[in-house]
């Protein structure tokens, strides 16, 4: 037994770490008391810095204890000089490295050290882009540690040139850097801008970047982030605010203004009649005041009259967007809209060089896909480069593309079904500008969900049967000229999106799932609304449906059940 080392027992192993554990929380807990005391009594001073310090170099997620440190960086600064405080915030960003060693991913620590380098006199900005570089090194997906390299670069004025052949060593070392393909996409519109606003940068530099995107992902096929890149770069560039539309209704006695983004409208848009200004109140069709693309107001009568020709013009935001539209003598409604370029309404303008480059794009990622049949990010590229040639011409193929991502992918089968819908609702928009008519028909083509109809603000007739929508969506109340709408042999359970359709006449619900009457109360908006189909509806099967209907819409001359 003699000289023999005596091994603790699991038991007294444990009891021992308790009992350490037990001696650091108390020690942290009066450490935190004591600094919420001190910051209490007003006590903000280098001792309150010592405290906080034992705190959050265990635990640098302490918001509270960051917000104090700033507190006693600004009660000490009026009475030191700058040299007197300087070697304080330096002192202040060696503690804060030893902290990320602790917590790289600290969203407190990174914020005061932002909160830092703004205070201090002559910040040292090289430094910290070298400390971001040996971080990111670390962890090159860091996105905290990207968004203060961010604000560095930008404090310092770092050429946002010099920071895209950063991301580009960082991309070519490892296609994988997410970050550094986000990074990129923020800094290729500031150096390289459209100034026809038709795609993300100038048509040389994308081509460019779609060689240098095709190389990563043609590397690892299974890595996301070049994917999402090379979506990025077949967007179109976002449009400055403008009017899309104005419309005008004389019997109705109103005019609806349609943006490119939702504004929230006040005193800002101003409506004239012949150039007199006129005083009106706008509001959202459902009447909520929140941002909205559509903007309607009632006109004064009697400033409109049949046997004269008026002008109508809006202006927003003193002058940042106005649009402008003539009623003739005789007519009842009138409209202007911004003219589409048809088939570029949703992609590309594409030169024959661009189309060429995608040209080939595509046919590599077929192939790449007969090599990788289960990789779905090629598939849904595939996709996106059939849009951005031609939406119509490639329409059929498409669609088989979408069969095939549901098998590989069924996790997401929601998604791709929504998307779907969403390119075939973008299809039809455009077949319809070809055709310059007013009738939207969208039949048997398993559409989930309706898009885009800040585009179909003159529609008149609209056809969505044998399809799969299961509502319809809130800002069907942009129709302001629907006369029509058929939504037969769908799975329609309420109408809570149609609200407020003032021209709407005719409805067709048939073969859908409306189980009582008081699912169809907000067609009390449709004042015209004189013909209802019902057939094949739950709805159909209650006794006293009928006679619920009629109390319900008085207005509405048959009810079809």
């Amino acid at each position: 037994m003699h000289g023999r080392i005596k091994v603790k027992t699991t038991l007294e192993q444990q009891e021992a770490k308790r009992k350490e554990r037990e001696k650091k929380l108390q020690l942290y807990v009066s450490a935190t008391q004591a600094a919420l005391n001190k910051r209490q009594a007003g006590q903000l001073d280098k001792e309150a810095l010592e405290i906080t310090a034992q705190i959050l170099a265990l635990n640098p997620d302490f918001a509270s204890l960051w917000n104090l440190r700033r507190e006693v960086f600004l009660a000490l600064g009026p009475d030191r000089s700058d040299e007197e405080m300087r070697p304080l915030y330096l002192s202040e960003l060696s503690f804060l490295e030893n902290c990320l060693r602790v917590n790289p991913k600290s969203y407190g620590t990174w914020y005061h050290r932002c909160w830092i380098m703004k205070h201090m006199p002559e910040p040292d900005w090289a430094k910290e882009l070298t400390l971001c570089n040996r971080f990111l090194e670390i962890d090159e997906r860091n996105f905290h540690c990207w968004d203060y390299r961010r604000f560095v670069a930008q404090s310092s004025h770092v050429p946002p040139s010099d920071e895209l052949e950063f991301t580009s060593n960082l991309i070519t070392k490892n296609f994988s850097n997410y970050s550094s393909w986000h990074y990129r996409s923020k800094l290729l519109p500031q150096i390289h801008p459209d100034p026809q606003h038709l795609g993300r940068s100038t048509e040389k530099v994308l081509l460019s970047e779609l060689e240098l995107v095709q190389n990563a992902f043609f590397t690892d096929p299974n890595d996301q982030s070049a994917w999402f890149y090379h979506r990025w770069l077949l967007g179109r560039a976002d449009l400055p605010l403008s009017i899309r539309c104005i419309s005008v209704d004389v019997a109705g006695s109103w005019i609806s203004v349609t943006f490119s983004q939702p504004v929230l409208v006040e005193s800002d848009l101003i409506l004239f009649i012949d150039e007199k200004l006129i005083m009106v109140s706008w509001k959202t069709p459902d009447g909520k005041k929140k941002p909205s693309l559509l903007w309607v107001s009632e006109f004064p009568k009697e400033r409109v009259r049949n046997h004269c020709q008026h002008n109508f013009k809006v202006i927003w935001n003193d002058g940042e967007a106005q649009k402008e539209c003539v009623l003739y003598p005789g007519k009842q409604s009138t409209w202007f809209r911004d003219s589409a370029s048809e088939d570029k309404i949703f992609s590309l303008e594409l030169s024959e060089g661009k189309s060429n480059v995608l040209q080939q794009e595509l046919q590599s990622c077929k192939e790449l896909q007969e090599l990788e049949p289960e990789n779905k990010w090629c598939v849904l590229t595939i996709i996106l480069l059939m849009r951005a040639l031609d939406p119509l011409l490639y329409e059929n193929e498409s669609l088989c593309y979408f069969d095939t991502l549901k098998v590989v992918d069924p996790m997401r089968s929601g998604y791709y079904d929504d998307l779907r819908s969403k390119f075939q609702i973008e299809n039809a928009i455009l077949k319809m500008e070809y055709a310059e008519a007013n009738v939207i028909i969208v039949l048997d083509k398993d559409l989930t969900r309706l898009y885009h109809l800040d585009h179909m603000l003159l529609v008149s007739h609209m056809c969505l049967s044998n399809n799969k929508l299961r509502a319809l969506p809130s800002d069907l109340s942009m129709l302001r000229f629907i006369e029509v709408l058929e939504v037969d042999n769908n799975e329609i359970s309420d109408l809570e999106g149609v609200w407020n359709l003032p021209k709407l006449e005719e409805m067709s619900l048939q073969y859908n799932k409306i189980q009582s009457a008081l699912n169809l109360q907000s067609l009390c908006s449709c004042p015209r609304l004189s013909v209802l189909r019902l057939q094949g509806n739950p709805v159909c099967e209650t006794t006293d449906t009928q006679e619920q209907l009629k109390s319900l819409l008085p207005h509405v001359a048959l009810i079809e059940m």
